[in-house]
């Protein structure tokens, strides 16, 4: 009777280490994904010094990429932020202050942008922890430029 205890055990121990690995590697490869669309919408918008309307290159060349490594996130939403629900991301406006490193009277201004590492996990995603998001914000954009 020991011995079948003892083995029931030590499946059900394999078993939870292996789930934790599996967690842990799903994890990194979502937090890859939601890192480097981060990265390419910051990118993108300094490109295009911030002008990226719905339906433009600068939107397009996101959701290009977004495509191409396999991002999706649907139904993200931060309050206070634009958020594109279909895309997964949210950006937001900041005016520069002399905090930032504009100068008072000038009309710069960076964007911060936020995006959702995606795991599927319903008592998880109910939370929204804030250690599934990815935030960035761009260099200082001046439209005079």
């Amino acid at each position: 009777m020991r011995d079948a205890f003892g083995g029931i055990v030590n499946i059900a121990i394999i078993v939870v280490f292996l789930v934790l690995v599996s967690g842990y590697l799903a994890f990194n490869v979502n937090y890859t994904k939601a890192f480097r669309v981060k990265n390419k919408i910051i990118s993108t918008l300094e490109q295009y010094e911030g002008v990226c309307p719905e339906e433009s290159a600068c939107d397009r060349t996101i959701t290009n990429y977004m495509k191409e490594i396999g991002y999706n996130a649907e139904g993200f939403r931060l309050s206070g932020y634009d958020c594109r629900m279909e895309k997964g991301y949210c950006i937001r406006r900041v005016e520069a202050s002399t905090d930032t490193g504009g100068i008072d009277g000038s009309n710069k201004f960076y964007y911060e942008v936020v995006t959702k590492i995606n795991i599927e996990i319903p008592i998880i995603n109910r939370i929204g922890l804030r250690f599934f998001q990815v935030s960035g914000s761009t260099k200082l954009i001046d439209p005079n430029n």
